[in-house]
C-alpha cells in the first residue's frame, strides 16, 4: 500500500501560533510565496525525542528571512518551542521537522511589502534519505547541468525555496539515469555541492571540501568538520576543480536529510567507501543521539 501524500497525513501542524489539524493547514492559491518563491525554510531531524541543533536551525531561518527582506513575527525561542511542541504532539522520537515562513496573499505582484508573514512547523517520520543498502555501498551521483549561481545574482546564503528549483531539476535528471543524486558545480566551474547536501573528499588522510561562498555552509557540514578535528583529521576548505576528483580516494556528502552518506561515484570518477568516511558516519550518528540524563 503506497504511503499517503503529505497533505493526507495525520496529526497537527503549528500554524501562525496555534495548532490545527493536519488537513486544515492550508494556504491560499494567491499566496506570494507560491507565485514568487518568497519563502524560507529549515530541515531538522529529531533523534530520541530531541531536535539536533534546533537553535542553530532557527537562527538560520531568521537570517534567511532577513536576506529575503522580511521579518519573521516569532522570536527564535518561540519557534524553538513550536518545533518542540509539534514533535511532542506528533508523538515521535525520531522524525523530520520542517519550519517554513512565507509571504501571504495581501499583495500580488513582485512587490510584497504589506504581505503578512506566515509561519508553520510540521513534523513527520522520515527514514534514511537514500536507500539504506545503497547508502552503505556508496551512492552514485550524476554531474548536474545546472550550476549554483553567482552570489551577485541570488541570495545564496539564504535557505530560500526558489533556490532549490535547479536542485529539483538536477535530481530528477539524475534519477532518470539511475543515479541517486547529482553533483553541482558553481558558476565558475568549481565543485559546489549535491542538490541538498555538502560534499567532502578524502586524500592522503585529509579532508577536502569546497569553500561555501555561493551555497549554504550546512549545519551538518560544520558538525562533521568539528568531528574531524576531534580525530585530528586535517580539513582543507578550498576551491576544488572537477578534474581533481580523479585523485581523491573517498567521498561523502553531509546534510540534515542525508546525514553522512558515502559516495562511490560522481560521473566518471570513482571512490571507495573507506575508513574515514565510515568513521565520520559513525561519529555523526553518535553525536546526534541525546546525551543520557
Amino acid at each position: 500500500m503506497p504511503a499517503p501524500s503529505f497533505d493526507q497525513m495525520e496529526g497537527q501542524i503549528w500554524l501562525n501560533g496555534e495548532f490545527v489539524e493536519w488537513e486544515n493547514a492550508k494556504v491560499h492559491v494567491l499566496s506570494h510565496g507560491l507565485h514568487y518563491a518568497s519563502a524560507v525554510f529549515e530541515g531538522e531531524r529529531a533523534y530520541g525525542g530531541e531536535i539536533f541543533k534546533l537553535n542553530e536551525h532557527t537562527e538560520r531561518l531568521h537570517e534567511s528571512a532577513r536576506l529575503l527582506d522580511f521579518e519573521i513575527p516569532y522570536s527564535v525561542d518561540e519557534i524553538n518551542q513550536a518545533c518542540i511542541q509539534t514533535l511532542e504532539k506528533q508523538g515521535f522520537q525520531d522524525a523530520y521537522v520542517r519550519p517554513i515562513a512565507w509571504r501571504g496573499s495581501e499583495m500580488m505582484g513582485v512587490s510584497a511589502q504589506s504581505n503578512k508573514i506566515n509561519v508553520s512547523v510540521a513534523v513527520w517520520e522520515w527514514p534514511s534519505y537514500f536507500d539504506p543498502e545503497q547508502r552503505l555501498k556508496g551512492i552514485r551521483l550524476d554531474l548536474a547541468e545546472y550550476r549554483r549561481p553567482d552570489p551577485k545574482t541570488a541570495p545564496c546564503k539564504s535557505k530560500a525555496a526558489g533556490l532549490y528549483m535547479i536542485c529539483t531539476l538536477s535530481k530528477h535528471a539524475a534519477e532518470r539515469k539511475g543515479y541517486a543524486d547529482a553533483m553541482m558545480l558553481d558558476w565558475r566551474g568549481q565543485v559546489a555541492e549535491a542538490t541538498g547536501a555538502n560534499v567532502f573528499f578524502v586524500k592522503d588522510g585529509e579532508l577536502h571540501t569546497p569553500t561555501p561562498d555561493c551555497f549554504l555552509d550546512g549545519i551538518t557540514r560544520r558538525t562533521v568538520i568539528g568531528l574531524a578535528h576531534d580525530r585530528q583529521i586535517k580539513v582543507n576548505e578550498r576551491a576544488i576543480m572537477p578534474a581533481e576528483m580523479e585523485g581523491f580516494e573517498q567521498c561523502f556528502i553531509t546534510g540534515t536529510a542525508a546525514e553522512v552518506t558515502p559516495v562511490s561515484e560522481i560521473g566518471p570518477y570513482n571512490f571507495e567507501v573507506g575508513d574515514i568516511a565510515r568513521t565520520l558516519m559513525e561519529d555523526y550518528m553518535s553525536e546526534v543521539q541525546p546525551s543520557a540524563a
